[in-house]
């Protein structure tokens, strides 16, 4: 089994030398790194899930006229094409403008100044509860800033990205957005990878095999309460947002004679 992977992995080495080195990298990674069973089970099932979510998409742009040039050159454990492989980030035109657009909506200015300012009494509601934060355009940045500075932002943002995900209804579009998602928060190789529970992963890559608008429910409602119990009560507990307080109580204090 060794053997075979080693064969496949520098046969597309010989004919894609631009990742050479992080393709050997990888092959090293899945081939000899020692796994607990479950990891590896876990590592199949997502490399399986890839490819037949990757033949979906495929299918979905031929009927559409977009099919890829080089779509036959599938990578062994990645979505697309070797030459454009999703988790080397290195992409096709089209897919480069599609990510672009789908990250702008999602990477939104994150700076409290910069978003809807907020009223006095909205940002004394926050302290009520983390749904009303989650509901507050302003609440929601002003938490984003301050999960940025905890290294934890990719949770606010996967959230983000499945509300986005819900309110599409085109078919070819719903099932580019999931690859997207996956790829950016579910995936092992994303640096930008959320914490979620084996049952939840399970539900994930049973819901790839046909991706809706719903596939990453029940992973996004883990991640709200992970943020909900984790990082709300230090948001609240924040300099930040005690400094926030005190500038719009400072704004609409009657100046003195």
């Amino acid at each position: 089994m060794k053997s075979c992977c080693l064969q496949n992995r520098f046969y597309l080495l010989n004919w894609c030398p631009q990742v050479q080195r992080l393709q050997l990298s990888l092959t090293v990674v899945f081939c000899f790194q020692p796994m607990g069973s479950e990891r590896e089970e876990m590592r199949k099932r997502q490399m399986q899930v890839h490819q037949e979510a990757a033949a979906s998409v495929l299918q979905a742009r031929h009927r559409m006229g977009n099919t890829p040039t080089n779509a036959s050159n599938a990578c062994c454990f990645c979505w697309c094409c070797c030459c454009s492989c999703s988790c080397l980030t290195v992409r096709n035109e089209d897919e480069t403008i599609q990510r672009s657009t789908f990250e702008s909506r999602t990477d939104k200015t994150t700076n409290c100044e910069e978003s809807p300012k907020p009223t006095l009494e909205d940002t004394r509601s926050w302290a009520m509860s983390f749904e009303r934060v989650m509901k507050s355009a302003a609440g929601r940045s002003c938490f984003r800033q301050f999960l940025r500075t905890e290294f934890s932002e990719e949770n606010m943002m996967f959230w983000l990205a499945c509300e986005e995900l819900k309110k599409e209804t085109n078919k070819t579009v719903v099932e580019e957005k999931v690859r997207q998602i996956y790829e950016d928060f579910i995936s092992i190789l994303s640096p930008k990878e959320v914490s979620l529970d084996s049952r939840v992963r399970e539900v994930i890559n049973r819901n790839m095999l046909e991706p809706t608008s719903h596939t990453f429910d029940d992973a996004q409602q883990q991640i709200y309460t992970l943020m909900q119990r984790d990082s709300y009560p230090r948001f609240i507990n924040s300099s930040a947002y005690a400094d926030l307080l005190k500038s719009l109580e400072e704004s609409q204090s009657p100046s003195e004679p």
